[in-house]
């Protein structure tokens, strides 16, 4: 399986959550490759001091650039994980004929049971929305409706944005990331032996 992570600029929380993934990943034997790029990104820029150094105090030494979010990246990966639903949106408007395989790390790992079935309502209007507009054609007034009453009804998935903050922000947002990236390996083990 291939996952990439997307953020904003891919400098602090993408390729925080890509390097903790792949050593979690590598101590429970998954057979994943990761990779993470930016909604916004600049090619080639290395990832935020702070963000270097949460990763090094976690022994993990992986050189991550940013890498801008484009075509190939998306057909590449059989899972694109935003870091909020601001990300997913611009993903999926770029990219409406994958939407589903978009999704937030925080909702792709949602376990309750109602919310799982909004969501899979609310991906599914939101990409025929985004098709729609792609194609230049409006969306019924009762989809457009019920995409808002989904909306309001979701919990919020974004993992907090810690850019130009401390250092302790930093340790929080790897922390509020490895708490979502547990619930993914949980998740992909149970899917591998199923």
């Amino acid at each position: 399986m291939r996952i990439l992570f997307v953020c904003t600029g891919n400098t602090c929380r993408s390729p925080m959550a890509e390097g903790i993934f792949r050593k979690l990943a590598q101590e429970r034997g998954l057979d994943v490759e990761v990779s993470s790029a930016g909604v916004a990104a600049v090619e080639g820029m290395p990832i935020s001091r702070h963000a270097g150094d949460v990763l090094k105090e976690l022994g993990i030494e992986d050189r991550i650039t940013s890498t801008p979010l484009h075509a190939e990246l998306i057909e590449w990966s059989d899972l694109v994980l935003t870091l909020t639903e601001g990300h997913k949106r611009q993903a999926i408007a770029a990219f409406p004929a994958k939407a589903d395989k978009i999704f937030t790390l925080k909702e792709y790992v949602e376990e309750d049971e109602t919310v799982l079935a909004d969501q899979a309502e609310l991906s599914r209007l939101i990409a025929e929305l985004e098709l729609n507009r792609a194609l230049g054609q409006g969306m019924d007034e009762y989809k457009e409706r019920r995409i808002r009453e989904l909306l309001q009804r979701m919990p919020h998935y974004d993992i907090s944005d810690p850019f130009g903050g401390s250092r302790m922000e930093y340790e929080l947002t790897a922390q509020e990331i490895r708490a979502a990236l547990e619930k993914l390996i949980a998740k992909l083990e149970k899917e591998r032996f199923q």
